[in-house]
């Protein structure tokens, strides 16, 4: 089954960052891979640059299955969400037992993405095999989703890391992606692209930092009735993400 590459104009809810199109790019490049081609893929960055955002946009648009690793999850943890996802009720039963039905179900629909959040979750608790075996009984795509090290996490297990055949960088959010930011947060305020720009550099381009700082410009430009606002028209403050000190 193939499915464009682009993105369409908008994406809906979810704001057209660079990031989300370098997900929806890996992900639609495994799914479409040509035969003989091994399908995972990874998509890697620091925290705050919107990886989950975009691995929810990837799993609305193509109908994946959806998995956010937490640190507290064993393999049988993994097992029975995995289950519950493919519809299973109560899933229950061994590790290997659960791994068989996860196995029969993935196989049913073979070109149905299986994206993995907080993969390097997996990696760090010697259960990222489960992944191999995953792919290698049912050959579905598989993107997994981390942060930055996670290609470095990965390259300890070679024979999962022989399986990655497509690669996306998660950035720095840059001032389009501020624009469009602000588009979808606040419809009815226009921004200056000077402010936004200030944004983006206070913040270091990390996403989640620049959606808190224009809710900061927002209520003030509430406060003082205005439609539009630009960097002079704003005197802080931005949110950084760095703790306030103490004065002396």
């Amino acid at each position: 089954m193939n499915q464009n590459v682009n993105p369409p104009v908008g994406f809906g809810t979810v704001a057209p960052l660079k990031n989300v199109a370098a997900a929806y790019e890996v992900a639609i490049s495994i799914i479409n891979r040509p035969a003989g081609v091994d399908g995972l893929g990874l998509f890697y960055g620091p925290s705050g640059y919107g990886k989950s955002k975009a691995s929810t946009f990837v799993q609305n648009k193509t109908g994946a299955i959806y998995l956010e690793v937490f640190d507290f999850w064993t393999k049988k943890t993994f097992c029975e969400l995995l289950l519950a996802e493919l519809g299973v009720d109560r899933p229950k039963g061994s590790i290997a037992s659960m791994m068989l039905q996860v196995l029969r179900r993935l196989q049913d629909d073979p070109n149905r993405l299986l994206i993995i959040d907080e993969a390097d979750k997996l990696v760090d608790k010697n259960m990222i095999e489960l992944v191999r075996d995953i792919y290698k009984g049912a050959r579905i795509p598989v993107l997994l989703v981390g942060e930055e090290l996670l290609p470095d996490k990965l390259a300890r297990y070679e024979r999962c890391e022989n399986r990655v055949t497509a690669y996306g960088m998660a950035n720095p959010s840059d001032l389009d992606d501020a624009r469009a930011l602000a588009a979808i947060y606040h419809r009815t305020l226009r921004f200056g692209d000077d402010l936004l720009a200030e944004v983006v550099v206070q913040t270091r381009g990390v996403a989640s930092r620049i959606v808190t700082s224009l809710a900061k410009v927002a209520e003030f430009a509430r406060s003082t009735g205005k439609s539009e606002i630009g960097l002079a028209d704003y005197p802080g403050p931005f949110f950084t993400g760095r703790a306030p000190k103490r004065s002396r």
